[in-house]
């Protein structure tokens, strides 16, 4: 047997990846129907079950054109973290690859992807005194002040974890306040080896198209009935999976903090940023190759697809 075969006999993993509505589900079910295998959703707000117009979670129909896994699996009462999610991946693709050659995995959560991919790094447990004088320093000065510290000790991570998320601020300070090392720089010191092979493919459109169909699915989203769906997790906003682009700001409008075309308006921006560091980080791997979502064709006739396409 020569080494390519070799190769050819080992289980392959495509990753499909990208920014906020740049059409990663759409493309995902083509390609799983090509390449006959379901799809790992790595879409950290898709797990949970009432979240289903914010997060943009595949329709009832996309979901029986192909079957998924990690789609509305939890509730967001549910504690579930990365490490989790690299464990039950890991599983899920050992049962997974006993009948596929090809597994995919679709979504836009940089994190989770990596932690399949090449392991999530072990860090230290929170210290309950930093926690507590985190927490403070969030109840009396605000996420700002958060932001302002963590841009001092670890101006790499500043620019790419989701700044209007106070839970991702405070682990990664809290991180620091124990080592005294940037959680930059631990969480990308070891990668752990796969027993499959890996093909990360990246989706993109220019700046001005991307921003349109932003605009346009959070518009799609409001008139799909996304006030009322925030309006039932309401009582919940408190929990850590709320604390979300989509459902924070129509929070917000539900106490009387802003109107609702502020609320939507801001929706707008923030899926827009969030965009941008999405691609931010995706941008780093050099592993990724980059196509636009309508180019099907080109990433099927990539050399590590051809033989197990249909």
């Amino acid at each position: 047997m020569t080494a390519i075969q070799m190769t050819m006999n080992e289980p392959l993993l495509v990753v499909i990846a990208g920014p906020t509505a740049v059409g990663k589900t759409e493309l995902g079910i083509k390609l799983a129907r090509h390449l006959k295998t379901p799809i790992i959703s790595a879409d950290s707000r898709q797990f949970y079950r009432e979240m289903k117009i914010g997060t943009a979670a595949p329709t009832p129909e996309e979901l029986k054109a192909v079957p998924h896994h990690f789609i509305h699996q939890l509730s967001v009462r549910d504690a579930f973290n990365v490490s989790r999610f690299e464990t039950e991946v890991l599983l899920l693709l050992k049962e997974l690859f006993k009948q596929h050659p090809v597994a995919l995995m679709v979504g836009g959560s940089g994190l989770y992807i990596h932690a399949v991919c090449h392991g999530i790094d072990q860090l230290p447990d929170p210290d309950p005194e930093i926690r507590q004088r985190l927490k403070h320093m969030l109840e009396t000065a605000g996420i700002i002040a958060l932001q302002d510290e963590l841009r001092q000790v670890d101006p790499e991570y500043y620019g790419i974890v989701d700044l209007a998320n106070p839970a991702r601020l405070i682990r990664a300070l809290e991180i620091y306040g124990a080592t005294g090392v940037p959680y930059s720089a631990l969480r990308t010191q070891t990668l752990k080896p796969r027993p499959f092979r890996i093909l990360k493919i990246g989706i993109d459109l220019p700046r001005e198209i991307l921003n349109e169909r932003i605009n346009k699915r959070v518009d799609e989203m409001i008139h799909a009935g996304l006030v009322e769906e925030a309006g039932q997790l309401f009582p919940l906003r408190h929990l850590n999976a709320l604390n979300t682009v989509g459902y924070k700001e129509l929070f917000d409008y539900m106490q009387g903090l802003t109107t609702l075309d502020f609320a939507i308006d801001k929706i707008k921006t923030n899926s827009r940023r969030y965009a941008k560091r999405q691609l931010t980080w995706f941008r780093k791997d050099q592993e990724f190759r980059w196509f636009r979502p309508d180019d099907l064709g080109s990433i099927l006739h990539l050399p590590e697809l051809a033989p197990w396409v249909s």
